[in-house]
């Protein structure tokens, strides 16, 4: 699982090969046929998120109103602050760019199981949730991927105060 996850984050989805992820393994290709049967079911039992998103949606929910945008930014600068966690992330960021499979089960889940619910329960259109998600989305690419000084190495309390504010608008409506 190690292996996949390394690969699909590194190469996405339509580039890694069941050969190299088992190379990386050091096992024979087979066995990963045998026990996955396809490079598609590799991928969705190694990307495992990091969190449980009922757990994240009650989080979001916990607490007044008014603190929701620092929740928010906190929960998702704190997952991914770890590597481990953000791997599995940024594999299914990677693969979505050339894959519209798993696009679609990105949007489905970021849809029905997170952004949702969280709207729905702070009474927030899905319009603002997105553009809320979407603004820390950019934080994380940017932050992880294109490494983008200051910002990659700027500490999580500064990037709280300096992003909570912004994502609050966002559930406020103002």
């Amino acid at each position: 699982m190690a292996a996949a996850r390394k690969t699909f984050a590194e190469r996405g989805f339509d580039k890694a090969t069941i050969r190299g992820i088992a190379g990386e393994a050091g096992v024979d290709p087979a066995l990963v046929h045998h026990y996955f049967a396809s490079k598609e079911g590799l991928f969705v039992a190694a990307m495992e998120l990091p969190v449980d998103p009922e757990a994240v949606v009650s989080l979001l929910l916990a607490g007044p109103r008014e603190e929701a945008g620092e929740r928010l930014v906190r929960l998702i600068l704190t997952i991914t602050s770890d590597a481990q966690a953000r791997q599995p992330v940024l594999a299914l960021v990677r693969t979505a760019m050339t894959n519209e499979r798993v696009v679609g089960m990105m949007r489905e889940f970021m849809t029905h199981a997170l952004l949702g619910k969280v709207a729905q329960a702070l009474g927030v259109s899905p319009l603002r949730m997105e553009a809320a998600f979407a603004q820390m989305f950019g934080v994380v690419l940017v932050r992880y991927v294109i490494r983008l000084e200051p910002l990659a190495s700027a500490e999580l309390e500064e990037l709280v105060a300096l992003l909570a504010p912004t994502i609050q608008r966002y559930v406020d409506g103002s």
